[in-house]
């Protein structure tokens, strides 16, 4: 074992003021990122911003090798996470954010240790404050890591990297599928013949809410009624993983929250308006619009697929409340103005639909098969 103070440089991210900003890249301006352009292990460049390049030494520009970590963050679930940078990027972190820059000849073994479960454990143990979660240098130095022979190390990060890319390919593959059933529906509206306009609540049984409140008290074993929450109300599904469950008296005494298969499910906090079919037992949901199509005016499928397409976002992204985070509420789903074909159209979408998802489910299944053989790895190498 080795101490990673021995084997790695620290280096803080940049500290701008407001008038430190440019509105664009220039000769006098830098690309900046930020926690937010962490992602799933890599840097992504979405939302970046541009500080000017007097504030930022040759030292704080990212090289080949680096990993760029979040150290500050008000969420415990984003401290910490780290990506590996592959090249030389023009660009720079801000004062949130550090370089870890590893002085071994094999930086990408130690990079695939800072994309570990074992040391996101680690430093979330160590980084907790009181109003903010902070990682010092101190955590990471004193943290601890397997160090066999360089020819291993290599061996080790070829593996990962082999077994990294595959995932990669497997989430291009689905956002393909993804975006070839949105092209599809595209094609579909295009050449189909449209209704007039009518509201979302006209072509359905009921837009309602979800049940609002608390309701811990009524948990209990997965003997009970499903209760989807936020978290498994997301932009690409619904995801049945890491659910709470209700007594089934709860679930009785709230029919106006149940959920069945081909209802519609919108998270009303944080959310985009995204529409997700649930193909699941019947349920109960949380804070969540729920949509109840009316089958014989539009069916469930084409319905999501309505809802999520770009003329219907906007009128979405116009009716969201909140000072602090949009909030999805009924009136506003209810009043989606649209126009739709007939139901041979949609019926066509929908049978589109099932055999795209049939192709996509092998590919998730892939990808689960190859997520879960690199959490094995790591353990074996950095466990």
């Amino acid at each position: 074992m080795a101490v990673l103070g021995s084997l790695v440089e620290q280096i803080r991210g940049v500290s701008y003021k407001p008038e430190d900003l440019h509105s664009n890249l220039n000769a006098n301006s830098i690309m900046l990122l930020r926690a937010n352009n962490i992602r799933d292990d890599m840097v992504n460049f979405d939302e970046v911003v541009y500080v000017d390049r007097k504030k930022v030494s040759d030292k704080q520009l990212l090289k080949a090798g680096d990993i760029l970590i979040c150290t500050s963050s008000g969420s415990k679930e984003l401290v910490g996470k780290a990506a590996y940078i592959t090249e030389d990027i023009e660009a720079t972190f801000g004062a949130f954010c550090k370089v870890v820059r590893p002085r071994s000849k094999c930086a990408k073994y130690i990079g695939h240790f800072f994309c570990s479960p074992i040391y996101r454990e680690r430093i979330a143990n160590v980084a907790g404050g009181a109003n903010i979660n902070n990682i010092r240098n101190e955590h990471i130095d004193e943290l601890t890591i397997p160090l066999p022979a360089l020819a291993e190390q290599e061996n080790i990060a070829a593996l990962l990297d082999s077994v990294t890319a595959l995932i990669s390919l497997r989430k291009l593959q689905i956002a393909k599928l993804d975006e070839l059933v949105k092209s599809r529906f595209v094609e579909l509206m295009d050449s189909a013949e449209l209704s007039d306009e009518l509201t979302v609540e006209q072509i359905t049984e009921r837009v309602k809410v979800g049940f609002v409140g608390t309701c811990e008290k009524y948990y209990t074993d997965e003997t009970g009624i499903p209760m989807l929450r936020t978290g498994n109300i997301t932009d690409h599904g619904v995801d049945m993983r890491d659910l709470k469950y209700v007594t089934a008296d709860f679930h009785e005494k709230n029919k106006k929250s149940q959920i069945r298969r081909g209802d519609l499910l919108i998270a009303r906090h944080g959310s985009n308006g995204q529409a997700n079919v649930y193909d699941g037992p019947e349920a109960q949901c949380l804070n969540a619009v729920v949509i109840v199509p009316n089958q014989t005016a539009a069916k469930s499928v084409f319905l999501a697929g309505l809802i999520n397409s770009p003329a219907v976002k906007e009128q979405i992204d116009r009716t969201l409340v909140g000072s602090t985070q949009h909030v999805v509420n009924t009136k506003s789903i209810a009043n989606l103005v649209v126009r739709i074909p007939c139901l041979e159209v949609q019926e066509q979408y929908e049978a589109f639909v099932e055999q795209t998802d049939k192709s996509k489910l092998a590919v998730q299944q892939s990808l689960a098969q190859l997520e879960t053989l690199k959490k094995s790895l790591m353990q074996r190498y950095f466990g």
